[in-house]
């Protein structure tokens, strides 16, 4: 079975759930904002999951490693428009080298987003410009070490006053973790555990 097939068979609907275990948080009565980021996976013998890393100036998730993606405008058709829309906007991915496959689970974020995450394949001969105001770099991180269970560590900080436990998978000198971490988690869980 090739990846591509692989994927879809993983992503036939789109489910809104309760984050994955691991990365829970109480937003009683709270209000999330629609947000879609594009994990766009490389189309490559070794394919790889492009990453960003955000700008240490932005008011929020400032300096951290995310996906491509962000609110969903009132212009974008669906999630997919949007996931596109965003990393066109942000790194320059031509969307005529991405092939959208399907969704994983909706993701909600202690920070009120609720994020629905693109899976894609992005075919070779793509190039990227970076938008400077946003993203500070790009980089690729094989697919096998984010699906090997080996990478996923637990881990634990006080936010607000509250312990929250989170994803994470360090890779090389890059810290991923948080909702980027916990949407990896949740692509292993649904499409590459037994």
């Amino acid at each position: 079975m090739s990846l591509a097939e692989r994927l879809r068979a993983g992503l036939a609907h789109a489910e809104d759930h309760v984050p994955i275990e691991g990365d829970e948080y109480d937003r009683a009565g709270g209000v999330y904002v629609a947000a879609a980021v594009l994990v766009a996976i490389t189309d490559r013998p070794e394919p790889g999951v492009l990453l960003t890393l955000r700008q240490p100036h932005l008011r929020r998730h400032a300096g951290q490693i995310a996906f491509p993606g962000g609110r969903v405008d009132s212009g974008d058709e669906d999630a997919v428009a949007a996931a596109l829309r965003e990393a066109q906007e942000e790194i320059g991915l031509d969307p005529s080298f991405v092939e959208p496959l399907g969704y994983l689970d909706a993701y909600r974020t202690g920070t009120g987003f609720r994020i629905f995450p693109v899976v894609s394949l992005v075919r070779e001969g793509f190039t990227l410009a970076l938008d400077a105001r946003e993203v500070a770099d790009t980089f690729e991180v094989p697919l096998a070490f984010l699906m090997d269970e080996r990478n996923h560590r637990t881990e634990a900080r006080t936010w607000l006053g509250v312990e929250r436990r989170f994803y994470a998978m360090p890779f090389e000198d890059r810290y991923i973790w948080g909702a980027t971490a916990g949407i990896m988690k949740n692509m292993h869980k649904r499409l590459f555990s037994a």
